[in-house]
């Protein structure tokens, strides 16, 4: 089997040299070097060892993607698509660094710290997490991490997020100008008074005041992201005639009530109007294609992983927070009445 030292002996250089390029770090090699390097490299299939890198450097190459929402989907948290997307982003980036990630779902401080020392993770990318006894926790394991849709407001946290709040009143401004004045308003259940939800439910009661429409807590539906109980929400939503309009906090919630409702014979547009947030892929394989509220999934990802980068490589980083925008992408499930 051909090691660094074999690589190193043939092409004349020291081994410290050919872990350099192997791992990118090729400021002070020569193009030809590297090029030369790069051609033993794949000749003798060589495969870089995950252990040897991290006993040689004293650091670990893995870094972990954690979501702490538990999920009652199929698939974990995975299987939405927005998930997807940037995780997907995340690896594509880390992949070309040299980083191996690790996926988890941890439910409580205990286990971050656990996954932590099993792995010796180099750093964690976070999702959805708020300033409490999970966030004390994280901070206190001493390793660099970054946040992806968190609302804690301190100025050495790196954040990416979302104009979340911006995504509910343009969707429900929509609606509003469209004519429907009855809107339900509909998302996983609310674990915070702060966070995602919280703010795309801020931008719904916006545009409500905007009208001169009382916010009306009756008109707010909690349910878990599952096909079931999205089809069994479709299907309640079927009954409320006085309901004309409704957002959704996500395309794959959309998507289910479009079905549950569809299957009690009341049909999207014609009988209801029906907005979604995300704009991932089952937009377009709805019937009819769904409005929403776009999103960058993958951007996102990738704004985190150069973050997440630069705090492995202990660079400063100009700005901390960062807001992605949103807007409407009007397709065929509303209409004006």
């Amino acid at each position: 089997m051909t090691t660094l030292k074999d690589i190193a002996r043939e092409a004349g250089v020291s081994i410290t040299t050919v872990s350099n390029v192997i791992h990118n770090k090729k400021s002070r090699v020569s193009p030809d070097l590297v090029t030369k390097i790069h051609e033993i490299i794949k000749r003798e299939n060589y495969i870089p060892s995950m252990t040897a890198r991290t006993l040689a450097n004293n650091a670990s190459p893995i870094v972990g993607i954690i979501n702490h929402t538990l999920s009652h989907t199929g698939g974990g948290f995975l299987a939405d698509p927005f998930h997807s997307a940037f995780i997907g982003s995340i690896e594509d980036r880390l992949r070309e660094s040299g980083y191996f990630v690790m996926v988890r779902t941890v439910e409580d401080p205990r286990a971050l710290e656990i996954v932590h020392r099993n792995w010796n993770l180099a750093g964690m990318i976070m999702t959805g997490l708020f300033h409490d006894e999970f966030f004390e926790r994280l901070r206190g394991l001493n390793i660099p991490y970054v946040l992806i849709d968190s609302y804690i407001d301190l100025p050495e946290v790196c954040n990416v997020g979302l104009e979340d709040q911006k995504g509910g009143y343009l969707a429900t401004k929509k609606l509003l100008d469209g004519g429907h004045r009855v809107i339900a308003f509909t998302s996983p259940p609310f674990v915070r008074k702060s966070g995602v939800i919280a703010q795309r439910l801020s931008g719904y009661k916006q545009a409500l005041e905007e009208f001169d429409i009382q916010f009306n807590p009756g008109l707010v539906f909690e349910r878990e992201i599952t096909i079931s109980e999205s089809i069994k929400l479709g299907e309640e939503l079927s009954k409320r005639r006085d309901i004309t309009g409704i957002i959704s906090s996500a395309d794959i919630l959309a998507a289910g009530i479009m079905t549950g409702m569809r299957s009690k014979g009341v049909y999207v547009p014609d009988d209801k109007s029906i907005i979604g947030f995300d704009d991932n892929y089952l937009c377009q394989i709805t019937s009819p294609p769904l409005t929403t509220i776009h999103q960058d999934a993958y951007e996102k990802g990738v704004i985190a992983t150069e973050m997440m980068l630069s705090l492995l490589q202990g660079k400063s980083i100009a700005n901390k927070n960062v807001v992605l925008p949103v807007r409407l992408v009007e397709r065929e499930s509303v209409r004006d009445i």
